[in-house]
């Protein structure tokens, strides 16, 4: 794991920053754990740089060189425990893991215990799946986007927050209870004859 420190880090976490030359968000400051495979190594490594600059904390889990036989589990897992063990503990951060469609990577993240993975592919989903689903971690495709497109997918996501909605916390404290407990939601109750 390497963490590398961002210039003008805020102690809160919400320093505004602006991400590459071509950024239409705003990004929140704060801690971000990421980690790929093979598949979206370059990608990486440009985000680690540019969202240091930016001021973040990147922790990176890896994969530290290229290597086309790597698993994705073995970075993406460590990626997913790092945050979901920071946001535990109260530290304000997020998550980024990469692979070639973001599939097995949204699918492995998900895995790990108070891990909202969400597989962005367009800004809409990148932006609703902070803003509705309060993800926590972001699935990116390197093989699906160019490096561009994929920078400003994680852009959106970092600078997106939930929106707090009644309706959507309803919709997470289900999915938090069954997480718990294996308990399916009660089904709503059948219309007035």
């Amino acid at each position: 794991m390497l963490v590398h420190q961002g210039r003008g880090r805020s102690d809160v976490g919400y320093a505004p920053a602006r991400l590459g030359a071509g950024a239409r968000a705003t990004l929140p400051v704060m801690r971000v754990h990421i980690g790929c495979d093979h598949a979206a190594f370059e990608l990486k490594s440009r985000l680690v740089r540019e969202l240091s600059a930016v001021g973040y904390e990147m922790v990176d889990h890896g994969a530290i060189r290229l290597d086309p036989a790597d698993d994705y589990p073995v970075y993406v897992l460590r990626t997913a425990v790092a945050t979901a063990a920071d946001l535990a503990a109260g530290v304000p951060c997020l998550g980024i893991v990469l692979g070639g469609s973001g599939n097995g990577e949204q699918m492995a993240a998900n895995k790990v215990r108070g891990i909202r993975a969400a597989l962005a592919w367009n800004e809409e989903t990148a932006r609703l799946a902070r803003e509705h689903n309060n993800a926590n971690v972001v699935s990116i495709g390197a093989r699906e986007h160019d490096e561009d497109q994929a920078v400003a997918l994680v852009a959106l996501f970092l600078a997106t927050e939930f929106s707090q909605g009644a309706r959507h916390q309803r919709r997470l404290a289900m999915l938090d209870a069954f997480e718990a407990s294996g308990a399916l939601p009660p089904l709503p109750a059948p219309p007035a004859a």
